[in-house]
């Protein structure tokens, strides 16, 4: 089945539980889903604490919290009271795959990867790494023959907490550009040393009258504050656990320097230009959306792009990046702001 009957459609509802960067980027089917269904409205089924990913967002009718430990059978069964006509698995992994098959949808969309599959009755591709992870995502839409109208991703700034950002802006930078600093990474192989953030941070202020502005949440606090006792004239730290104060704070740098990680994407989304630094990850699938040519890495490196979540060596992918080559992309990306 790849057919279906456009006026049947009224509901639809899009499954994406977590990783706050795949999730921001599965926005890119929103302007299609929305110019092909135009009277249809779309929810979006995610884990709570990527609920303010969709807020403000006028594509999104409303958004359903599934808990991550949650039984695949009871978030089934609220989909079934919503009754929804047509449902996108843009995660498709077991979990979501058998919510899917079990949520009595009509038309239920998903990858066609080993073992899953059987929970779809529409299909789309089952390879993987072949597009950019944004575009990804419109291999579904292709499953169903829906035109590809935008590739835009969407993230809007929750007003209070921007102003807030705003105030705090005022009160501790001066008129010169503030550079953030995001160094998050899911995976300890993600993260850019302290050490080589230090040696970063301190070439920028060398190289351009600006101000440094490490942003930090769980799980990354201790690199921050390494990166704020090393220079503490010349960077300020600030380490923030929800996702709107993270963003307004993000939204009022000019420009941000980032491991590969969700923030990357999101200051991406909120189209800040934005470096990525990449090590055990492909930086062809996820660089910065829109900005291809915004990612630095140690190429020469044997074991680049090792996919490990621990590094086996001495992390050499990011201990021994060129500072100079960080600076250079910097340069490019900054003209006119810098």
């Amino acid at each position: 089945m790849n057919k279906i009957n456009k006026d049947e459609i009224k509901k639809i509802l899009c499954i994406k539980p977590r990783g706050i960067g795949d999730i921001i980027l599965s926005t890119i089917i929103l302007d299609s889903l929305k110019a092909y269904f135009p009277s249809a409205s779309i929810d979006y089924m995610t884990e709570p604490f990527a609920k303010p990913a969709f807020n403000n967002n006028p594509l999104i009718s409303k958004v359903i919290t599934m808990g991550k430990t949650e039984f695949a059978p009871k978030a089934a069964f609220r989909i079934r009271k919503e009754k929804y006509d047509l449902i996108f698995d843009l995660w498709s992994n077991p979990r979501t795959a058998q919510i899917t098959f079990l949520s009595g949808v009509k038309y239920r969309v998903g990858y066609a990867y080993r073992g899953r599959s059987y929970a779809y009755n529409i299909k789309g591709t089952s390879e993987r790494g072949a597009h950019h992870i944004a575009e990804h995502n419109l291999e579904l839409l292709k499953a169903l023959d829906i035109p590809v109208v935008s590739k835009r991703i969407h993230y809007y700034v929750d007003p209070a907490e921007n102003e807030k950002a705003k105030i705090f802006f005022k009160e501790n930078f001066s008129d010169k550009v503030v550079i953030g600093i995001l160094p998050a990474g899911g995976w300890e192989s993600k993260r850019c040393d302290a050490e080589k953030w230090i040696e970063i941070c301190k070439s920028l202020c060398d190289k351009y009258s600006c101000s440094l502005l490490v942003i930090s949440g769980p799980g990354d606090e201790t690199d921050a504050e390494a990166i704020k006792k090393a220079l503490p004239d010349i960077v300020i730290h600030v380490h923030r656990t929800t996702l709107d104060s993270l963003t307004s704070l993000i939204n009022n740098c000019r420009l941000i320097i980032a491991n590969d990680s969700g923030p990357m994407h999101l200051a991406a989304a909120l189209n800040k230009p934005t470096l990525g630094i990449f090590g055990p990850t492909s930086p062809f699938t996820a660089y910065p959306y829109d900005h291809k040519d915004a990612w630095v890495r140690l190429n020469e490196l044997f074991c680049i792009e090792c996919n490990l979540l621990k590094c086996p060596y001495n992390h050499e992918c990011m201990r021994l990046l060129s500072v100079e080559d960080v600076l250079a992309k910097v340069e490019k990306i900054g003209q006119g702001i810098l």
